[in-house]
């Protein structure tokens, strides 16, 4: 079992509500330090080095990559956005990673000038990095592999082979030996096969197969992969009933197939990499909103403030965030459609859930929303996206992206008269 209560008290959250109108997220730092020192800890038994390379898209905000690189982390960019958060938080070189699929030449060569790590997506990539570099390929490439058949995806990821990523395995064979012609001189090898999976040995079993493709590749070409990328998608505990992955069992597990694969074939140090983003700081965000209606006609209803534009992830895959009602907890409780107010019928926290029965008014915390909420949001509906709130404890908090106005909203408009009102 999960535990599922909160980090703070009703009334520390209150008095921050009193400073920063809801709906907002709010990230608590302490907790996230945490958990980056157990995941670098985990694998510090890595003869080549480790480091998890923070996936931007889960939570693009330079304040939380700032914190991230002080642990230890680099970065997984796949924009030219993601790479300038990077670089803004002092993320820069081999520390970043640069993954992208269908990607202009200009992000290619920004990733070049910061001195990324440029993981390519497809075999025709060689050739067009080639012409978007002026003609030289970088010293070090790394390049994506799809297993297809060979592995099993997820819900979230689907399977490889309907999955649009990666080379082939016959690709890759023919991609290292391009390249290695072409001038480069050092290589690294990836894969990105599940997301949010929550068995441990899933993982073991992904390193093993890279494992067993960098012997091959060595064997074949005579090339040595001196980095290899497992890839993320360690999954996090939405529900009260799972638990989360246990990183000694990962770990250990990929000990095993290190020593037994690579360090018997004479091929160690190989350095490991992950690019986690989730279970870095899924579970250390939560989105905070109040109940402005209760609503009963064919079913009840709770109506927040908060709505699928600050959190997409259940109207769109269904996913579960547990929910708390601080006010209430202990109390009565009564089964509710918790819902927000797009013109849309999916803009739903949840359907048919038992909560602590609220009030309006009540202040409403949605767990687990560290990762893929504030960054998937939009402006469906004229919705403007909410502030960021990093928590140090108590009711001590910092505003690290303010709330979106009218005025931002219209910003990019060209058309006179149009003024923002109350």
């Amino acid at each position: 079992m999960t535990d599922k209560t909160l980090p703070f008290t009703k009334d520390e959250l209150e008095a921050i509500a009193a400073k920063v109108p809801t709906p907002f997220h709010l990230y608590d730092e302490r907790a996230m330090r945490r958990n980056a020192r157990a995941l670098r800890a985990a694998f510090a038994w890595v003869p080549g080095g480790f480091k998890n390379f923070f996936a931007v898209k889960a939570l693009p905000n330079p304040h939380v990559l700032e914190i991230l690189r002080e642990e230890g982390m680099g970065g997984d960019c796949s924009s030219v956005a993601e790479l300038q958060l990077c670089e803004a938080a002092g993320i820069r070189g081999q520390d970043i990673v640069f993954t992208s699929n269908d990607t202009p030449a200009y992000e290619y060569r920004r990733a070049h000038e910061l001195g990324a790590l440029i993981n390519l997506d497809d075999l025709t990539h060689i050739d067009y990095l080639e012409r978007a570099l002026g003609g030289q390929l970088p010293e070090m490439l790394c390049f994506r592999y799809n297993p297809g058949p060979l592995k099993e995806g997820n819900a979230i990821i689907g399977k490889p082979e309907e999955a649009k990523y990666g080379f082939t395995r016959d690709q890759l064979f023919e991609g290292y030996r391009r390249a290695r012609e072409k001038g480069v001189t050092r290589f690294a090898l990836h894969t990105m096969v599940a997301s949010n999976e929550l068995n441990p040995e899933y993982f073991v079993e992904t390193a093993q197969m890279l494992f067993d493709l960098v012997v091959e590749i060595h064997r074949r070409l005579g090339i040595r992969i001196e980095l290899v990328n497992l890839g993320g998608g360690i999954g996090i505990p939405y529900r009260p009933d799972q638990q989360a992955v246990d990183l000694a069992l990962v770990s250990g597990g990929i000990k095993a197939a290190y020593d037994k694969t690579l360090v018997a074939a004479g091929l160690a140090p190989v350095r490991i990499a992950m690019e986690c983003g989730r279970m870095v700081t899924g579970p250390y965000g939560y989105l905070v909103s109040r109940v402005l209606h209760k609503k009963a006609i064919y079913k009840d209803y709770v109506g927040l403030d908060a709505c699928m534009a600050n959190l997409m992830r259940p109207g769109m895959y269904g996913s579960y965030h547990h929910i708390t009602v601080p006010a209430r907890e202990g109390g009565p409780t009564k089964v509710y459609d918790i819902t927000g107010s797009l013109c849309e019928n999916n803009d739903k926290f949840a359907v048919d859930r038992e909560i602590p029965d609220p009030q309006p008014g009540d202040l409403v915390v949605i767990h687990d929303t560290g990762a893929h909420g504030h960054a998937m949001g939009f402006n469906y509906n004229g919705k403007l996206r909410s502030a960021e709130l990093l928590w140090k404890g108590g009711a001590d908090f910092a505003v690290i992206r303010r709330a979106e106005t009218l005025e931002d909203y219209f910003a990019t408009l060209d058309y006179p008269g149009l003024t923002p009102r109350a």
